[in-house]
């Protein structure tokens, strides 16, 4: 067990390093660092200046290191825009993102999980059939036309939400529900793959025999069966609605750290790019690292298989 967690570490520890590669080489290989950071009626020496006083003049694999050295411990340095040290302005964003994501994730369960389970008991039904039709438009549909149909329709036309912002309450409601409706979409799925699949297994079989009650069966073993999959995709989903709201927040005006990534670019404030993307890499990686561990204290069989 013990392997199976320090194996699970050290390939996140790789995976980060990796991500401080990928960031580090993308603002390279777009242009010149400092061309591309500083305005167009920047004078040569004024790029030169800047050049020298940020570092690029020095060799590929020297920048490099010390971009991850100084990653490891949070500096990212000062955002080009704000004057500021980069990473405690994505920090600000935190709470933000972390609400839209819940939310979304909050939806995609309540909705989904129910759907899947009683399509998976009585396949062919009319609740399957909806659960079935919500997955296909939830896996389908792109985020971003969803967002502005319903912004046009409950915002626009019916005043019943607000279309951007995040001022109160309801105003989470249509941002969660577009982020987390491919989610609901593949919970449903996966749902209902799991259930027919574990009806049909032999302990299932041997428990109707023995004149189990059917809901014990469904409680005891079919429900329980069905948890350990739907703990690795709920875990791996919320990373990655965590790191994939940028278009979402980027439509409803949601001050998260999809928008702080989005208005950075258009800043070219590299330093605040960085940090963003790092950060939010962190993250995902540690929710990955968290729902490995929890998928194996459920199903003993991952850990002593490895």
């Amino acid at each position: 067990m013990q392997r199976y967690f320090l194996v699970k570490i050290g390939q996140s520890i790789l995976l980060l390093f990796g991500v401080f590669l990928v960031v580090f080489m993308i603002v390279r290989i777009t242009g010149d660092p400092a061309s591309l950071m500083l305005s167009r009626e920047a004078t040569p020496e004024q790029v030169e200046a800047f050049r020298e006083k940020m570092g690029f003049n020095r060799p590929l694999l020297v920048q490099f290191f010390d971009f991850a050295s100084k990653a490891v411990v949070g500096d990212f340095g000062n955002s080009l825009h704000f004057r500021t040290p980069a990473l405690p302005l994505v920090l600000e964003r935190l709470p933000a993102t972390v609400q839209l994501a819940a939310a979304g994730l909050l939806m995609a369960v309540v909705v989904g999980i129910p759907l899947g389970l009683v399509g998976g008991f009585n396949p062919g039904g009319a609740v399957d059939s909806l659960g079935r039709s919500l997955a296909l438009l939830g896996q389908s549909i792109p985020n971003f036309w969803l967002a502005l149909i319903l912004i046009l329709f409950f915002a626009v036309r019916l005043g019943w939400f607000p279309s951007f912002g995040r001022d109160e309450l309801k105003s989470v409601v249509l941002p969660a529900f577009v982020l987390g409706l491919p989610t609901m979409g593949q919970l449903v799925r996966l749902t209902r793959s799991a259930v027919l699949e574990i009806r049909g297994e032999d302990f299932i079989r041997t428990a109707h025999s023995k004149g189990l009650e059917p809901r014990t069966i469904y409680v005891r073993h079919v429900l329980r069966n069905v948890a350990i999959p739907l703990v690795s995709v709920v875990g791996i989903q919320f990373g990655y609605m965590l790191g994939g709201s940028i278009i979402i927040e980027t439509v409803f005006a949601w001050p998260g750290m999809g928008q702080l990534l989005q208005q950075a670019i258009g800043w070219r404030d590299y330093p605040l790019i960085q940090a963003v993307a790092v950060f939010t890499s962190f993250v995902v990686l540690g929710l990955n690292l968290l729902t490995d561990v929890a998928y194996s204290l459920i199903d003993p069989r991952i850990r002593y298989g490895n």
